[in-house]
């Protein structure tokens, strides 16, 4: 946890420092109070979906000197959003999805967004 004064992040329309393509959008922020006196802001704790609750698009086989943010553009259109690669595949270390060449990688809609 990193201390913090009593400032955060401007909160987009709906209350949170982070925008809707961030893993951490929706979450709420808490505080607490050091004995000294120190006001520290942080995110509650984001609990991570479990892989089956994805609708998938399609499988993707990782190939030598693939990065998980190239693949996330390629498929998802945005690099910074290789982490909805990491929950569709239940990783919790990025790097864990492409240090097996040949691994099949689960490329999904977005949690909660059902296939028609």
């Amino acid at each position: 946890m990193k201390a913090m004064s009593n400032q955060i992040a401007p909160a987009s329309a709906q209350g949170t420092p982070f925008g809707p393509a961030s893993r951490y959008f929706g979450l709420a922020t808490t505080s607490l109070q050091t004995r000294d006196g120190l006001t520290v802001v942080y995110l509650t704790r984001r609990f991570l979906p479990q892989a089956d609750q994805f609708a998938l698009l399609q499988m993707h086989r990782v190939v030598q000197g693939e990065r998980l943010d190239n693949i996330a553009a390629q498929f998802l259109g945005d690099p910074e959003a290789f982490w909805r690669l990491c929950d569709a595949n239940n990783a919790m270390r990025p790097n864990e999805l492409t240090e097996t060449i040949g691994r099949h990688l689960r490329i999904t809609l977005p949690h909660g967004i059902p296939q028609r």
